[in-house]
């Protein structure tokens, strides 16, 4: 779920539960709240938990809510861990430590200490080695689900994609979505979602229902956005698109990030077109 500001560049709480409560009519089975695409690298602590509290108020019992708790401090993250549970959080997405560049054995004891602090709490390892440049192998995060409360991975590695023993895996990119399906895993934690919620959860419904002849058409016809979703660093392009659709107030991002350009703006406005978004006036 992206996170609104408002245009002092404040979180706009507000837009944030109108923004939850689409999503969740819209086709999805629960929100990631302060993940990537929600600039969680930008949010203090008080914001993120208060963006947390705003969210699970207004779709907890509706929709399952997650919170991203990950960091490259393992003590921040234990702190952060623990205030998601107490603010009602289902489970945490824990990213892989970026910049440290942990070794196998600091990883393991990193997601061990967040276990042992918050025990209660099922923890989603996210693998994503474009943005924290450690890969963490199919075989190590195999190793991680002997933890008791790690029950699943984000997988953001397409490469890598494929069942791992003791854990649930979920599609971290939209376009191994359908593939992830395919496989018989989990599911996925998305972006286009966003904005195309019902036809990804069609996608879902058609996988179950075993036509796949139907879902590969629908995540077809959702190419284009997927791409564009990718033209630059993500959230860029979809706090754009949720803008022109007029799901989210005309807040921006927080540097270093800063809005699409008119070229890519113009992309973005053509990708909707062709996936039937409608574009506020």
């Amino acid at each position: 779920m992206a996170t609104p500001f408002d245009l002092g560049g404040a979180v706009d709480e507000a837009a944030a539960r109108r923004l939850a409560v689409h999503l969740v009519e819209h086709g999805s089975h629960g929100l990631v709240v302060a993940g990537s695409s929600g600039e969680v690298a930008t949010l203090d602590d008080e914001e993120h938990i208060g963006l947390l509290r705003a969210v699970v108020d207004e779709v907890g019992g509706r929709a399952h809510v997650y919170c991203g708790t990950g960091t490259n401090d393992t003590r921040h993250s234990i702190e952060l861990t623990k205030a998601a549970a107490d603010a009602g959080a289902e489970a945490a997405l824990i990213v892989t430590p970026y910049y440290n560049k942990p070794t196998k054995p600091g990883l393991r004891a990193h997601f061990e200490a967040i276990a042992a602090a918050v025990p209660d709490l099922p923890l989603i390892a996210y693998n994503i080695p474009s943005r924290v440049v450690v890969n963490v192998p199919p075989a190590d995060l195999a190793e991680l689900a002997e933890i008791d409360s790690v029950v699943a991975v984000k997988q953001a590695n397409d490469d890598e994609l494929g069942p791992i023993a003791g854990l649930d895996v979920l599609a971290g990119n939209d376009e191994i979505f359908l593939r992830t399906l395919e496989l018989g895993l989990a599911g996925g934690i998305l972006v286009a979602s966003n904005l195309v919620g019902e036809e990804m959860r069609a996608i879902w419904d058609a996988v179950r229902a075993g036509d796949l002849e139907r879902a590969r058409e629908i995540d077809a016809g959702l190419k284009p956005l997927y791409d564009v979703l990718g033209i630059v660093t993500n959230p860029i392009p979809l706090k754009a698109a949720l803008e022109m659709a007029g799901l989210i107030p005309a807040g921006g991002l927080r540097l270093p990030l800063i809005e699409v350009d008119s070229e890519q703006r113009a992309a973005v406005r053509a990708a909707l077109d062709a996936v039937g978004v409608a574009v506020a006036s």
